[in-house]
């Protein structure tokens, strides 16, 4: 049975795929913020500043990627973050 706190999280750039797998949480820079996005986030398309992806994996081991800058993409329990 799937886990209904999870979500599934690709983190890209070009050529490169940085993280790929199910989260709890992510915590991003937003242009306008810092944002989490849990399981079943609403649907959102927002540009990223420059800051620290906080990754929260679904056995609760966290990690972190640092970016320039980028896009978060959210919808249907999957995230999306372009570098």
């Amino acid at each position: 049975m799937p886990d209904a706190h999870v979500f599934h999280l690709t983190v890209a750039s070009v050529g490169e795929t940085r993280f790929d797998g199910s989260v709890r949480t992510l915590t991003a820079p937003g242009s306008t913020g810092v944002l989490t996005v849990l399981a079943h986030h609403e649907p959102i398309v927002t540009t990223l500043k420059k800051g620290t992806l906080v990754i929260v994996d679904a056995h609760g081991v966290r990690s972190t990627i640092d970016l320039e800058n980028g896009v978060l993409e959210v919808a249907h329990n999957r995230a999306v973050v372009l570098l």
